[in-house]
């Protein structure tokens, strides 16, 4: 019986740790990674824009469905292992520059990605930079010290390698 009271106690000393470190991190956060391809940048805006097509190419969906505009910008839901996350365009200058947010408050986290495309000598470049909000303290330890704030870009740079037949390999 001791020793149960002993890790029990160990477990619930480290879950408080854990909490505390969470609770000292800030919610706020920004993250960048991009990747360049054999394609030019219409080929690359026409795969982030088209909302049909993404659960073919993007491994992590399960499923998207596409909204009524929000106030004339395009908008979709995305279902992955995660759940359900809505989503709404908040700017849009083809074929150089798209910026999406994340429309729920009501999720954990929060906040926008950034695409930006610069064309280079045969291809372009396309760099996501993520400026996201993590409100519980259990998730900013998870977030930060466990999956990273740049996994889910990395996948979706791949994914969008595979997509057009490429190997690319994420960069800071």
């Amino acid at each position: 019986m001791k020793w149960i009271l002993i890790i029990l106690g160990v477990l619930v000393g480290l879950a408080a740790l854990v909490w505390l470190v969470g609770a000292m991190l800030p919610k706020d956060h920004v993250a960048t990674r991009m990747a360049r391809y054999s394609q030019p940048p219409e080929k690359i805006w026409e795969a982030l824009t088209n909302i049909e097509e993404m659960s073919k190419w993007r491994s992590e969906l399960k499923s998207i469905q596409r909204l009524a505009d929000v106030e004339g910008k395009a908008a979709w839901v995305e279902t992955s292992s995660f759940g359900e996350m809505p989503l709404v365009v908040i700017e849009s200058a083809p074929p150089r520059r798209l910026v999406a947010k994340i429309n729920d408050p009501k999720l954990p986290f929060g906040g926008t990605w950034t695409y930006e495309i610069t064309p280079v000598a045969g291809g372009a470049t396309l760099r996501i930079t993520e400026n996201g909000e993590v409100y519980p303290a259990l998730f900013r330890f998870l977030s930060r010290f466990i999956f990273g704030y740049t996994a889910t870009m990395e996948t979706y740079l791949k994914n969008l390698g595979t997509k057009f037949g490429e190997t690319v390999t994420p960069q800071p």
